[in-house]
């Protein structure tokens, strides 16, 4: 095994930590762990030897950075959803609306499901239903854990990002990605997809080998979210984009082509 050093950098998000909760351990890693909007930004920049990203941040650095088949979060149920406190009736597409990020893709399903949405205010995920709950934003775009917590908060979901998406297109909702510079050469970029998966494959052979380091990452501490969490957004297309995960992502960059979001 390779132990040529690479920077690595993905989110503290359960679902990351558990696929790198193993790859992290091996000689020459660099580990950065940023909020995913904070990667996306960065990736413009080509901070990283590897990163987690957004798909819809991936799709406007794909000239620069080659798509892992490993480590995407993808899949169906597994969606963003926007909420608002409960026993509210926002005015769409008048009112105030919470994201989690510009170059995230929760904000393009947004921009794809109400275009007209003109005021849409941008904060870390951790954020948003603090954001909703003090009135600062009618409505919130919710990641992560969000969607395991946001009713007991006091909020509930007009609309889930996730089903619409699915149900537009009969696809798999491609979220986030891990992606390699291109520069780090072919042979490079598939050593460490092979490793990662590896990584990935160690963790669900055994969970508890990585469980320290998920929860000392994770913003929600109750380790049934985090288990949860797990299990909806780490899955077979984790292992292995196959050829619908693939077809999933062509679609979402037409949908955005045809939106005039991305060129």
């Amino acid at each position: 095994m390779s132990t040529t050093p690479f920077s690595l950098a993905f989110s503290t998000c359960p679902n990351d930590t558990f696929i790198f909760g193993h790859l992290v351990r091996e000689p020459g890693i660099e580990a950065h762990l940023h909020d995913v909007e904070t990667l996306n930004r960065w990736a413009f920049e080509e901070r990283f030897d590897v990163t987690k990203l957004s798909f819809a941040a991936w799709l406007q650095v794909r000239e620069r950075y080659e798509l892992l088949p490993v480590g995407a979060a993808l899949g169906r149920g597994c969606g963003p959803m926007v909420i608002v406190q409960r026993n509210t009736s926002p005015d769409f597409p008048g009112c105030t609306v919470a994201v989690p990020g510009e170059f995230t893709t929760a904000h393009l399903l947004l921009r794809l499901w109400k275009p007209d949405i003109q005021t849409r205010v941008f904060m870390p995920f951790n954020r948003i239903m603090d954001a909703v709950a003090a009135g600062t934003a009618d409505a919130g775009v919710i990641i992560h854990e969000g969607r395991f917590v946001y009713e007991d908060r006091g909020f509930e979901c007009v609309q889930d990002l996730g089903a619409w998406w699915e149900s537009t297109t009969g696809k798999p909702i491609p979220l986030g990605c891990i992606a390699a510079r291109k520069s780090l050469g072919p042979e490079r970029i598939a050593e460490i997809g092979r490793r990662l998966r590896r990584s990935i494959e160690s963790a669900f052979d055994n969970p508890a080998s990585v469980a320290e380091y998920v929860k000392a990452h994770a913003q929600e501490l109750d380790d049934e979210v985090i288990r949860q969490h797990i299990k909806t957004y780490v899955n077979p297309y984790t292992l292995d984009l196959g050829d619908d995960g693939r077809a999933a992502i062509d679609v979402l960059q037409r949908m955005a082509r045809q939106a005039g979001i991305i060129q």
